[in-house]
């Protein structure tokens, strides 16, 4: 909802309470007029007016110049006939016809033009004012000056609030283009880059035209993690390189939270369990939402992605899940070299955002956290935490 819708509320509101306040002061004080039949006219004719154009002062798209202009005249021209009813109205300070309900004039200028149209709507209702009293009084300036200052003051507020919420609106718009980018790289990471990564390594090993290919492979690879790293386009397709080649699949990804019963964590990272990699699972189903499932297993796929394409075809993996109240947390080691110190950085700068987007990345979107450890000569751990009442946009409250 908008800022300032709140303001046309209270708008509509105060036009309601200052009709029915001018039409009570005026039947009270109905003995103070010469001619009261020019206090009804006006009364009558404000009353009309008031309650048809209650839909004009609804929002901003409803309340347009032409309205804005006769409202003002409506009040002036009844602050104008105050003497006509009242003979002695000049001589002494009272209400004049409209009282209050004038204000509503001048703050309808406010919230939908800013302190600019506030100042030009309360000016006039100020020199209409002094012409009104003919000899004005210092209460009579008090009260213009009250009203040009208030006025001014709800129209840069609101003009405030409105650069605010422009502010807010295209925040939410980048942290919005943001993670969907993220999640596009990690798509294109776990699937077109390491397809490329795998023909240019196949291609050099076997020489000829196939080096050739592979050489070609590694250019694209370069072009599109310098895409991938900028944000760029889309795919979603996931790959596993396998030890005798890549194997892709189709996974879909849901963004929003949707109505199908949790999935069984265990049923997703069974397939990786192999003579390289174990696999230790609860004897009990590990249930998470579809789309924080889906989102967490792909994280585990490319935590062993990059143990098979760093630690070596041999390399041993394993994987070790734990279903605790609150939190699920799975657990991916192997027995490699281990990451140099500052080698991350390093891919990060080169825009290979394997660990940044695919499982850093995803662990964040999901509301959880992972933690890598690596020694160097004695392998590397990465444990990935994702809660049951998800947090992050991939999962839904179970």
């Amino acid at each position: 909802m908008s800022v300032e819708q709140p303001l046309w509320s209270a708008l509509t509101a105060y036009r309601i309470l200052t009709m029915l306040y001018a039409v009570l002061l005026s039947v009270f004080g109905r003995e103070k007029y010469d001619r009261p039949w020019v206090a009804i006219v006006f009364l009558a004719v404000m009353v009309v007016w008031t309650l048809a154009t209650l839909p004009k002062v609804a929002g901003a798209a409803a309340c347009t110049k032409r309205f804005l202009g006769a409202d003002l005249t409506i009040a002036l021209a009844g602050i104008l006939l105050t003497p006509l009813a009242d003979f002695e109205a000049q001589q002494v300070d009272g209400p004049t016809l409209p009282s209050i309900w004038t204000a509503g004039s001048v703050l309808a200028f406010a919230i939908k033009g800013g302190w600019r149209w506030a100042a030009f709507a309360s000016t006039f209702v100020a020199v209409v004012n002094i012409i009104e009293r003919g000899d004005p009084s210092r209460d009579t300036f008090h009260n213009v000056l009250l009203v040009w200052v208030a006025s001014i003051a709800i129209g840069y507020v609101v003009e405030v609030a409105r650069a605010s919420e422009r502010t807010l609106a295209r925040a939410l718009e980048i942290e919005a283009a943001t993670r969907e980018r993220e999640r596009l790289a990690r798509d294109i990471h776990d699937s077109v880059l390491q397809v490329l990564a795998m023909v240019q390594r196949r291609g050099t090993a076997l020489g000829g035209e196939a080096a050739e290919l592979g050489r070609m492979a590694g250019e694209q690879e370069v072009a599109l993690r310098t895409l991938v790293s900028s944000g760029l386009v889309p795919t979603t397709r996931v790959s596993e390189d396998a030890a005798q080649g890549a194997v892709v699949r189709s996974v879909e990804v849901d963004d929003e939270p949707s109505g199908r019963a949790d999935c069984d964590l265990r049923s997703l990272l069974a397939p990786h369990a192999g003579s390289r990699v174990s696999f230790a699972e609860p004897g009990a189903p590990v249930l998470l939402a579809p789309a924080a499932a889906t989102e967490l297993a792909a994280a585990v796929s490319a935590a062993l992605d990059n143990v098979r394409v760093h630690a070596g075809e041999n390399a041993q993996a394993w994987i070790l899940v734990e279903d605790w109240p609150d939190e699920v947390i799975v657990t991916v080691r192997d027995d490699g070299p281990g990451i140099p110190e500052g080698r991350l950085a390093q891919a990060e700068g080169e825009g290979r955002m394997g660990v940044a987007l695919s499982i850093l990345g995803r662990l964040r979107d999901l509301g959880g956290t992972a933690e890598l450890v690596s020694v160097p000569g004695q392998g590397t751990e990465v444990e990935l935490k994702v809660p049951k009442v998800s947090r992050g946009k991939a999962g839904s409250a179970r």
